[in-house]
C-alpha cells in the first residue's frame, strides 16, 4: 500500500500545481486584452455598421449597456482629428464662397447706388460737375486753333519750369508769409478802381461802389494796400475787367487762343486786356526800374499764389485740356453766372482771387501811356 499511495498523491499534487498554475496564466494575460480591446471593438462596429439599427453603447469602464442608448439612432462618427480637418476645409471653402458673393454684391451695390454700369465708362472729365447750376455748367470748349495753342503750352510750361516756378519757390521759401500776404493785397488793391469802371459798365452799380469803398479803405487805414481792413468791414472782393464787359454785352462765344507768357485767354479777353492797359496804375510809371521792379514782382506774386494747384496738373493725362477746360468754365461763370447761389458751388468758382497774369505785365510800347 505504501508503495501506491506516493505516486497518487504525487501525481494529484502535480495536477492540482499545474491548473493553478494555467488559471494564474490565464488571469494575468486576458484581464488587460478585455479592458484594451472592448472599446476599440465597439467603435469599430460602431464606424462600420453598414445600416441603421439601433445602437448600444458599451461604457468601458462599467461595462453595461445604457438604456437610453437603444432608443436613439445610430450615427456615424469619424475620429476626432478626421472631423478637426474636415470642418476647417469646409469653413475654409464656405469662408471664401460667402467673401466672394458678398464683395461681389458689394460692387454691385455700389454701382447701382452711383448709376454705374458694368460696362466701360465714358471719357473722364475733371471739370465737370452735373451738380452746377446752369450758369456754371461746363461749356463746350471752342477751340479750333488747338494745333497751335499746344504748342504755346508747351513753350509757356518749358518757362514755367525753367525760370516761373524756380523763382516763385525761392520767393515763398525767404519771404515769410505776412510779407507775401501784403504784397497780394497791395496788388489787388491796385486792381480794384479798374473792377469798379467795368462793374458799372455791366450795370452793377452797388458792386462799382463796393469795388470803390475797397480802394478807400484799404488805401488809407491799410497802408497803400498792405493791409485789408475792407474784408474785416465785410466788404466783398469782386475781379472784373473788360473781357467780362464784352460778354456781358453779348460776345458770348469766343474761340480759345494761349498767349505766349500770358496763359489761357480767348480772342474776346485779348481785345479785353488793351481795353484795361490806359487804366493799369503799374505802366504809367516812367522810370523804368520802379515799373520792371513792381512788374517783376507781381508776376512772382502770382506765380507763388499758383504753387498749391500744381499737384493737381501733375495728375493730369492732358494737362492742356485740363487747364483750357477750368479756365473757360470759370471765365463762363464770371460772366453769366449768378452771384446769389455761391452756395452750391465749388470753392474754385467762388474764389474771386484767382490770380492770372495782369494787364500791368504788358510791355509798355514807346509813345503810349
Amino acid at each position: 500500500m505504501p508503495s501506491i499511495t506516493s505516486p497518487v498523491r504525487l501525481l494529484v499534487a502535480l495536477v492540482v500545481l499545474m491548473s493553478v498554475g494555467g488559471c494564474a496564466h490565464r488571469n494575468i494575460h486576458q484581464a488587460p486584452l478585455d479592458e484594451a480591446d472592448t472599446p476599440i471593438v465597439s467603435a469599430t462596429k460602431a464606424e462600420t455598421a453598414p445600416d441603421p439599427a439601433p445602437a448600444i453603447s458599451v461604457d468601458a469602464d462599467t461595462a453595461h449597456v445604457s438604456p437610453q442608448s437603444i432608443a436613439e439612432p445610430t450615427t456615424t462618427t469619424a475620429p476626432a482629428d478626421d472631423l478637426a480637418v474636415d470642418n476647417s476645409a469646409v469653413d475654409d471653402s464656405t469662408g471664401a464662397t460667402n467673401a466672394q458673393s458678398e464683395a461681389t454684391t458689394g460692387d454691385d451695390t455700389f454701382a447701382a447706388h452711383n448709376g454705374a454700369s458694368t460696362e466701360e465708362p465714358d471719357t473722364y472729365n475733371p471739370v465737370a460737375d452735373a451738380n452746377l447750376p446752369a450758369p456754371a455748367a461746363m461749356p463746350a470748349s471752342f477751340d479750333p486753333w488747338e494745333k497751335f495753342n499746344r504748342r504755346v503750352h508747351r513753350f509757356n510750361n518749358a518757362v514755367d519750369r525753367r525760370i516761373a516756378k524756380p523763382l516763385a519757390t525761392a520767393y515763398t521759401t525767404v519771404v515769410p508769409r505776412p510779407m507775401r500776404l501784403g504784397v497780394s493785397n497791395f496788388f489787388n488793391n491796385l486792381g480794384q478802381p479798374v473792377s469798379a469802371l467795368n462793374a458799372l459798365l455791366q450795370g452793377k452799380p452797388k458792386q462799382a461802389g463796393q469795388s470803390m469803398g475797397r480802394f478807400l479803405l484799404n488805401s488809407t487805414l491799410g497802408i497803400g494796400g498792405l493791409f485789408d481792413p475792407a474784408t474785416a468791414a465785410k466788404i466783398p472782393l469782386k475781379s472784373e475787367d473788360f473781357g467780362q464787359t464784352l460778354g456781358v454785352w453779348g460776345w458770348k462765344k469766343s474761340r480759345y487762343i494761349e498767349l505766349p507768357l500770358f496763359g489761357p485767354r480767348t480772342i474776346r479777353d485779348t481785345l479785353g486786356l488793351f481795353g484795361d492797359a490806359p487804366l493799369s496804375p503799374i505802366r504809367p510809371i516812367e522810370k523804368d526800374k520802379v515799373r520792371v521792379l513792381l512788374q517783376g514782382l507781381q508776376l512772382v506774386d502770382v506765380r507763388s499764389r499758383l504753387l498749391s494747384v500744381d499737384s493737381l496738373r501733375e495728375g493730369a493725362t492732358d494737362d492742356y485740356s485740363l487747364v483750357r477746360d477750368a479756365w473757360l468754365q470759370r471765365r463762363d461763370y464770371q460772366i453769366q453766372g449768378d452771384r446769389n447761389s455761391d452756395e452750391t458751388l465749388p470753392d474754385y468758382l467762388l474764389d474771386e482771387d484767382n490770380p492770372t497774369v495782369p494787364v500791368d505785365a504788358m510791355p509798355v510800347i514807346p509813345g503810349t501811356p
